[in-house]
């Protein structure tokens, strides 16, 4: 008997999400943890590495509204996927024959003005379609932390075998992949006009106390794994680990966030309640990585990411399924994202100036950001009931 239609189309739809979301995830498997050493490389010193890295924390701020607010009026996600990572992988490739740290800060601005306003636009795209057929995000979604393994220990493997002042073309080539698996993203179905009662505004939807303490709370959290990002490649290079320590390293918390994703689709908890969990455990693990712990605790920790970033991530797209049309997916999307780039890009730019002070104490900074979430979260769960 032949598959009924819609089963086919919903697997269509999922395999190619899947593919960008796997495509995407090399890149940031590639840029989070290495771009950092690229810059050392390049003979920027920690301060003004920190600076670099807060520059698309800050570009998002006019970037994503701008972009994503535009994609949903017009209707055109899948359309504004292609142009943006097509222009990011242009970007890159500036970036990577920027001279001087003036140019490098330039290009990378240009470059984050395409490139932030990916990953909200995908999420909004992703969270609508998988919606309409029925799916589970989590398991499609895992394919992206899957695909950041196989870019961070490509990149460690790089590491090893080439000079750190090439790393860059490895990024070059993952953004252009991306662009290219972007055009073979499925059309979403038009929404038909005036059907139906016109939907709150975003700005009306932001006024609900429990979404406020909600995008808050994840903020929070992810804000809490700025060092991490930003320096724990470096700090763990010093300590005289080699390029494939690093990305299993990485990739090991990585593995614990596909195993939520994998089982998320069979439990259904509170938004409010992942927020907390991954509070609990950004606290955790911040924590104990501020008393620098030997390689042998470092794995045990590193499975924390399955609720430091996991649990957390889940819980701001439960909130953003829960709380928000369809119709204004991708606006509401890049609000999120702005706010958590406005606490990021203050804990990015911080994270700098702790981490060349105090190297590895710096994780304190971050266990008192967690700590925040997790009272936000609290906050969060009181407003809903």
């Amino acid at each position: 008997m032949p598959d009924h239609p819609q089963t086919n189309a919903a697997a269509v739809f999922a395999r190619r999400i899947a593919a960008f979301y796997a495509a995407l995830f090399v890149v940031l498997g590639v840029q989070v943890p290495f771009l950092p050493i690229w810059l050392a490389a390049r003979g920027l010193d920690t301060g003004t590495i920190g600076t670099v890295l807060a520059i698309p924390m800050v570009v998002r701020l006019v970037a994503i509204p701008a972009i994503t607010h535009r994609a949903d009026r017009r209707d055109a996600l899948r359309a504004a996927l292609i142009l943006a990572a097509s222009i990011a992988a242009i970007g890159y490739a500036a970036l990577a024959l920027a001279p001087g740290a003036a140019m490098i800060m330039a290009a990378y601005a240009f470059t984050s003005a395409f490139y932030t306003p990916i990953m909200p636009m995908a999420e909004a795209y992703a969270l609508r379609g998988l919606a309409g057929h029925r799916r589970a995000y989590g398991p499609v979604r895992l394919w992206g932390s899957a695909a950041f393994i196989a870019g961070t220990l490509g990149a460690g493997l790089g590491l090893d075998r080439m000079a750190a002042s090439d790393l860059i073309w490895l990024l070059v080539t993952a953004m252009a992949f991306t662009a290219v698996i972007a055009c073979a993203l499925a059309p979403l179905p038009v929404r038909p006009r005036g059907d139906g009662p016109r939907p709150a505004s975003a700005r009306t939807l932001l006024r609900q106390p429990a979404l406020v303490a909600g995008v808050a709370a994840a903020s929070l959290v992810q804000a809490s794994h700025a060092v991490y990002y930003g320096f724990s490649a470096l700090d763990w290079a010093a300590a005289g680990f080699d390029g494939i320590t690093i990305g299993v390293l990485w990739s090991i918390g990585v593995v614990a966030e596909i195993i939520l994703f994998a089982f998320s689709g069979r439990f259904a908890a509170v938004p409010a309640v992942l927020l907390g969990l991954g509070a609990a455990g950004g606290v955790l693990r911040w924590g104990a990585m501020a008393f620098d712990p030997p390689l042998m605790l470092l794995a045990p920790l590193q499975c924390l990411h399955a609720l430091s970033f996991g649990a957390t991530h889940l819980g701001s797209m439960g909130l953003v399924t829960r709380a928000v049309p369809a119709d204004l997916g991708a606006t509401v999307q890049g609000y999120f994202a702005v706010a958590l780039g406005l606490v990021m890009a203050g804990a990015m730019a911080l994270s700098g100036a702790l981490y060349a002070r105090w190297g590895g104490l710096a994780y304190g900074a971050m266990a008192a950001a967690a700590a925040a979430g997790g009272l936000a979260s609290i906050a969060a769960v009181r407003l809903t009931r």
